[in-house]
């Protein structure tokens, strides 16, 4: 069984993230799901949270971690991961 989740947002946010989405080929409920399947795979928020975040010394960091063998899915093995455990939530009814 599916539950099902409600959000209050204001108008002009929803407009825009479902614009944004629909550029990126989905609708904002699989982009919700993604964001539920991606922070349950990684045991919390799929990106960084917090005040003052020197966005710059994070993407030196990720370079870092790349360069020095770091494995980064591609598109294709994030959206693979993210249909699969879709997939699986809906065979188990989460």
């Amino acid at each position: 069984m599916a539950k099902t989740i409600q959000v209050r947002v204001d108008d002009d946010l929803k407009d825009a993230a479902d614009m944004l989405f629909t550029s990126l080929g989905l609708d904002t409920s699989t982009a919700v799901r993604m964001f539920l399947v991606t922070s349950t795979e990684t045991g919390g928020i799929p990106f960084m949270i917090g005040r003052g975040i020197d966005r710059d010394t994070a993407v030196r960091a990720a370079i870092a971690s790349r360069t020095s063998g770091g494995h980064f899915l591609t598109a294709e093995e994030s959206l693979a991961n993210m249909r699969a455990a879709m997939k699986t939530g809906a065979e188990i009814g989460i």
